[in-house]
Order: structure tokens, then C-alpha cells, then sequence
């Protein structure tokens, strides 16, 4: 067996899926195809299946040959292929989402049917170490608590199964090593070199410069950052299941309703973790939510107030502020509670 497969079976012992059904999310670039193959290798007995999902994002001419690429490979694989796609630019367009966003949400709402389409238990994702230190650095520009330094998680619900990234402390050029070993051919996305993208920026621009004139193992370093976070945010975790049964009513996917009471005394960076998990709960859109704007609904949530202009004031009640967030979430303060309000949009 080869070394890449090996250590894959380490990260994620088989012992742990043969006997469920395992859905590969495949894009048909390097990463997806190596965990495709390494999977079918490592898998021996079980009367568990593998299967692969591929998400079409019609933003390039190349798509319609990505998709045809990962048919074509599962039935050399002899695994069931569930494909689909959505017009990605049209539905940002039409929803006031930005590109990347809008991408995400849709692939992985697709990659939740799919599982069920499939009967999956698990959705394997080909994230890798090299991906994870990028989004670790991303929230660090964008502003971001514990949680969000702590980066993926190897594992988080996904519609009827569970997403897990068992490649993540695997590196890129490992892949490349073991693809080049067993003469497996891959799909090349121009869009990857596009600097119009954020996370592109970050792999081709800022890392290089920042382990060229800093430090030659940044990505190592924001790794190790991202571990002793994920430590840290296993305690914060437990703190804030207790609060949500406590604190939090969900009424509706449109609404949330915070006790202000019950959280008064809690820790900043306890609430923010805590407004996270509400926001994720009711599916609303966190990319747009950055570290200045977690802080603005902690102070609503404590009563304080930071730049009168913030908010706005009702005169027959001097505890009511009224702030809208990204993606239309109508945040409002009056007496004891903070009330969240998803807007038509």
C-alpha cells in the first residue's frame, strides 16, 4: 500500500466506515481525485459503499469536462456518481451574495442531497493541511473569536450525514506525490490562479510573501494556532450548549430570541461564541459576519452601547436599540431580551 494511503488510514481508520456508505465530494481537481482513489484502496471488506458527489458551478467553459472527468473516473472506479450543479453567478447575483458565499452555501446544500441520495453516512471533503492554515490566516484578516482560529472542524453535521475532512494534516504536495505514483490524471482549475478571489490571494500572494520575508513555516505556525484554538474552543463549546438551553428560543428559521438576563454576566468571547452557534443553528449567512460585527451584538446583548450613531433610539424605551447585519438579520434590544429577526429579502 502506498504511503499516502497509509497515512490516509491513519487520519481515518476504515474500521470506523466500511460498514456505513461514504459519499466523496469530488470536483475532479487533484485533491478530491487523491482521496477518491486513496478511499478505494484503503476500503477492504465492510457492507458499507463508497459513492462521489460532484457540485457543477457553471462559472467556467471547463465545467461540463470537470463533470464528465469525475463520471468517467467513478465508473472506472465502479462507484455510483451523483452530479448536479447550479448556476452559481446567477443565484449571487439574484440573492446580494458575493461569489464565494454563494458557492459554498450552494455545494454544500448539493452535497447534503446528495448524501441522502446516496443513503451516505459520512461525506468525505479533500480539505488539506495546506487549506486550513489559508482559512485560519482568512479569519484572521476578516476578525474572528476562538472558534473561528480554531479553523475547520474535522468533523460537523451535514443534513443526513456527517461531514468529515480526514485529509487535513496531509499537505498538498503529498497529493501531487501520490497522484504522480499511481500515474492518476486530474482536472486543472484555471479559476484557481484568478487573485479576483480571496482565498486564491491568500495561497499565491500573502503566504508566499509571509514565509519569504517573515517566516518560512507560517503555514506550520498557523496550524499549530489553529490546534491550541481548537483545545480552548472545546471548553467555550460546553459553556455555550448550557446557555443555549437556558438562554436562547428558536421560535422559527426566521427568528431567535436571546434572555438577556440569563447572559449578562457571561464572558465577551462566551457571547460571541454563543450568537455563532445561534447563527449557524438557524442557517444564516455567517461569511458577511466579521469580528467587529460579533462584537456589536455581544454589547446588545450586555447593554452597552459604543458610538451613539450605532443605533437607533426609541424614546418611549430607553433600552431598545435596533441594528440590521448581514444578511438582512434585524437585531433588536427591548427590555430583557435581544430579538433576532431574519428580513425578507
Amino acid at each position: 500500500m502506498h504511503a499516502f494511503e497509509l497515512r490516509l488510514a491513519e487520519c481515518w481508520p476504515p474500521e470506523q466506515w466500511r460498514d456505513v456508505t461514504v459519499a466523496v465530494a469530488v470536483s475532479g481537481g487533484a485533491d478530491s481525485v487523491a482521496l477518491l482513489r486513496a478511499l478505494c484502496r484503503v476500503k477492504s471488506g465492510g457492507a458499507g459503499r463508497l459513492g462521489a458527489a460532484h457540485f457543477n458551478h457553471y462559472l467556467r467553459e471547463e465545467a461540463g469536462g470537470d463533470q464528465r472527468f469525475v463520471e468517467n473516473l467513478c465508473a472506472q472506479l465502479e462507484i455510483p456518481c451523483v452530479s448536479g450543479g447550479v448556476a452559481v453567478a446567477e443565484t449571487a447575483a439574484s440573492t446580494g451574495e458575493g461569489l464565494e458565499e454563494a458557492a459554498r452555501r450552494l455545494r454544500y446544500a448539493f452535497l447534503a442531497s446528495a448524501a441522502g441520495r446516496l443513503g451516505a453516512r459520512f461525506v468525505a471533503a479533500a480539505h488539506t493541511a495546506n487549506d486550513q492554515a489559508e482559512t485560519i490566516l482568512h479569519r484572521i484578516l476578516r476578525g474572528t473569536g476562538i472558534g473561528g482560529l480554531a479553523g475547520m472542524p474535522r468533523a460537523r453535521p451535514l443534513g443526513p450525514a456527517t461531514l468529515i475532512r480526514p485529509m487535513l494534516t496531509l499537505r498538498r504536495d503529498e497529493v501531487l506525490a501520490y497522484l504522480h505514483d499511481v500515474n492518476q490524471t486530474y482536472r486543472e482549475d484555471a479559476s484557481n490562479a484568478d487573485c479576483r478571489f480571496t482565498r486564491n490571494r491568500l495561497r499565491r500572494e500573502l503566504l508566499p510573501l509571509l514565509a519569504r520575508e517573515f517566516n518560512p513555516r507560517v503555514e506550520e505556525v498557523l496550524l499549530r494556532l489553529g490546534s491550541l484554538a481548537g483545545e480552548v474552543q472545546q471548553v467555550v463549546a460546553g459553556l455555550v450548549d448550557a446557555l443555549m438551553e437556558r438562554a436562547v428560543i428558536c421560535p422559527s428559521a426566521e427568528q431567535a430570541i436571546l434572555d438577556r438576563r440569563e447572559l449578562h454576566a457571561q464572558p465577551r468571547h462566551v457571547l460571541r461564541e454563543l450568537l455563532i452557534r445561534v447563527w449557524r443553528r438557524q442557517g444564516w449567512p455567517l461569511q458577511a459576519m466579521g469580528g467587529a460585527q460579533w462584537e456589536q451584538l455581544a454589547e446588545m446583548l450586555l447593554g452597552q452601547k459604543r458610538g451613539h450613531s450605532a443605533f437607533l433610539e426609541k424614546p418611549e424605551c430607553p433600552l431598545f436599540w435596533r441594528r440590521t447585519f448581514p444578511g438582512a438579520i434585524l437585531a433588536e434590544v427591548a427590555e430583557d431580551a435581544l430579538q433576532l429577526i431574519r428580513l425578507p429579502q
